[in-house]
């Protein structure tokens, strides 16, 4: 084998444990491994200044290959000297390739034998990005690691897909060691074969035969459990050669990462420090806080007694906890600072427990602390009362014909999801109607979430499909946050659900229950995603909303049960809550009156995808989303005008007669009935 430009050496190896300890040089500074590697994308640690950043102990910062190609691009590089002078950094960077951005723009490239071919976010220009194209930005960026050009897929694919990925994966790593030439930048391949161990066998044993400075666990991180991603890890860093660094890329918690180390990983990166930081989430040696939370607000602690960092030194929880509500930077850059501090004085523990022949019992020590969430304040789940566990208040647990359950409000005899599992006709009726997880991958890393109105949490199964989509998505860059904003009067049918979530398994997971207890709840592994409740009756509390709406889902009861949220009066409001923004707005009512008030609220209305033994749904967008050709589905054309006019059900419920004549002339005026209806829905 080639001898190695960095130069790896191993200090210590742990007893009962593949976990070591050992150290590299860089060109620009020496490495102590174990390490972790805060993520620096477009060639900046968000809200952390490169001095901050020296001070926690960072070591090597990861930037983003794609991102950069696309902007500063090279030629800023070739001129400045590279990103080490440009950022004003002195240490290590690592490069990635670019291939997990491939990945996750699966419906804006195309791929061939030559690399992806996909169009600039930035000026719409046509890039091909091969082995040699991404080789060439990394020596023109000046990264001391660079990483070869992989393909990535889902780590549950089928094994021929596997098998194709890893085989091109080979291919590209063979190209990407030819373009680096003479150069003394390192290069690490990348071993793919998703969960199968036989291809995981073969890709590290092809890629440790080519001469790389180290190699990667990639295709982790992207739709497998915990168990099944600490297996495939285990297995492949057996299998790697011992006297080259080892790294697992984009992993992930502090609990993640002791993992990993102890089954034999020596690098890791992931954006989860700073992006728990800007909802307000730290990781802390007494477990993992939620500065949302209220009990915060007069607590004048230091965030972490434990810590010396300048955040802990100087502030306090009350401080944070204020920032964090407000959703002032400032917050986002303290906690952030923090977060960095807590994982590279993680590193330097169990670096130093290695050495010391005590990795073992840092493990078993450290364990409950780093799975635990705030061990001085805990979440309290209430007792659960056993008399009636298959009722509560107004609702009942139903048991469909077809086997699944769902919830009976006893008094009126309606059903939620009577025809339809809940999580089914979630996913059926919103999230694959407003089309989701495309909407979810955003090429120019926007940092806004998008934000669904889920209106009518009932036992929050809407809420949770929404959930399991982002959840089944890798959180890179380049995927955009998502908050969902539940409106809800009445919690007893989800408390019913959550006590009984042995019928109701997609309530299984820690969000319900923080909504529950807390009114909120930030996912600790997807650190984009979270999903805060608005108590009380829906048309009186949507102004409490943090954040205007990209799409609502609207399941309140019918109207039979409550007028409110059906009237003319409600629909107006909810248009003018989204202003100027292209909102598409999904229920499963198709009623005549309905569709009327919607479109005199000033929506276009369309036709949405049946669901049970209805035929059809509604889809309502604002004129900004009606006007993309792309977000435009069927719209109600001039059949369904005449069918309105005939109608003697055409109304909403509790408008006057002179609202009514007002209603048909803003109805027979709309611009949506100006030009042909689209006859062919989308969906």
């Amino acid at each position: 084998m080639t001898a190695s430009r960095l130069d790896f050496r191993i200090e210590g190896s742990a007893a009962g444990s593949r976990a070591r300890a050992g150290v590299f040089r860089t060109l620009h500074n020496e490495v102590r491994t174990p390490i972790f590697m805060p993520v620096g994308t477009q060639a900046t640690v968000k809200a952390q200044a490169t001095q901050a950043l020296e001070d926690a102990g960072s070591q090597i910062l990861l930037a983003n290959t794609y991102h950069l190609l696309l902007r500063p691009g090279t030629e800023v590089f070739r001129r400045l000297g590279g990103i080490h002078r440009f950022m004003s950094w002195e240490r290590g960077v690592l490069t990635d390739s670019g291939g997990f951005q491939i990945f996750s723009l699966p419906h804006s490239r195309s791929m061939t034998e030559e690399g992806a071919i996909f169009q600039s976010y930035v000026d719409g220009r046509t890039i091909s990005l091969s082995p040699e194209l991404s080789i060439e930005t990394q020596r023109a960026i000046g990264s001391d690691i660079m990483m070869a050009l992989d393909q990535c897929v889902p780590s549950t694919s089928e094994a021929a897909v596997a098998r194709a990925a890893m085989d091109i994966t080979h291919r590209w790593a063979a190209r990407s060691l030819a373009a680096r030439g003479d150069s003394p930048q390192a290069l690490f391949g990348i071993v793919q074969g998703a969960l199968y161990p036989e291809l995981r066998k073969e890709s590290v044993a092809r890629l440790s035969g080519m001469g790389f400075d180290g190699l990667a666990i990639g295709g982790l991180a992207v739709g497998e459990g915990k168990s099944e991603r600490e297996d495939t890890c285990e297995l492949a860093t057996a299998l790697m050669p011992p006297d080259r660094p080892r790294y697992l890329m984009g992993v992930g918690t502090p609990i993640d990462i002791l993992e990993a180390v102890h089954r034999g990983v020596d690098m890791f990166d992931c954006i989860i420090p700073t992006q728990v930081a800007q909802r307000g989430g730290a990781f802390t040696s007494r477990g993992f806080l939620q500065l949302r939370r209220g009990i915060y607000k007069f607590a004048d602690e230091a965030l972490d007694p434990a810590c010396g960092c300048p955040t802990c030194r100087r502030y306090s929880r009350a401080y944070l906890h204020h920032l964090t509500k407000t959703q002032e930077t400032f917050g986002w850059q303290l906690i952030g600072q923090h977060n960095i501090w807590f994982y590279h004085q993680l590193m330097r523990e169990i670096r130093e427990s290695i050495l010391a022949g005590r990795f073992l019992e840092l493990c078993r020590a450290r364990r409950p602390v780093l799975h635990a969430d705030d061990l001085d304040n805990p979440v309290v789940i209430a007792r659960v009362k056993k008399k009636h566990p298959l009722e509560l208040g107004a609702y009942r647990v139903h048991i469909a014909r077809e086997g699944f359950a769902n919830i009976l409000h006893v008094a009126s005899g309606e059903i939620m999801h009577s025809r339809t599992s809940p999580l089914e006709e979630a996913r059926h009726l919103y999230v694959e109607q407003s089309r989701l997880a495309g909407r979810l991958h955003s090429e120019n890393a926007n940092p806004e979430p998008l934000v669904i109105w889920d209106v009518g949490l009932g036992a929050a199964a809407n809420a949770m499909a929404a959930v399991q989509c982002y959840e089944s998505l890798q959180i890179p860059d380049s995927i955009r946050p998502m908050r969902i904003i539940s409106f809800e009067n009445d919690l007893d049918s989800l408390r019913l659900a959550v006590r009984n979530n042995d019928k109701f398994p997609y309530l299984r997971h820690a969000g319900p229950a923080a909504i529950l207890q807390h009114g909120y709840w930030q996912s600790r592994v997807h650190p984009g995603l979270d999903w805060m409740l608005v108590p009380g009756n829906f048309p009186a509390t949507l102004p409490e909303a943090e954040s205007p709406p990209d799409i609502i889902f609207y399941d309140m009861f019918s109207s039979k049960l409550d007028r409110t949220p059906w009237t003319l009066e409600t629909f107006h409001r909810i248009r003018a809550a989204c202003g100027s923004r292209p909102v598409e707005f999904f229920t499963y009512s198709c009623s005549t009156a309905v569709r009327g008030g919607l479109l005199t609220a000033g929506f276009h209305v369309a036709r949405g995808r049946g669901i049970g033994e209805k035929e059809e749904t509604t889809i309502a967008l604002t004129q900004e989303a009606a006007a993309d050709p792309a977000l435009a589905p069927a719209l109600l054309g001039t059949d369904w005008l005449g069918r309105w006019q005939r109608s003697s059900a055409k109304h909403p419920l509790g408008i006057s007669p002179e609202e009514q004549t007002g209603m048909e002339q803003t109805i027979l005026s709309h611009p949506q009935f100006r030009t042909p209806a689209v006859n062919a829905s989308v969906f």
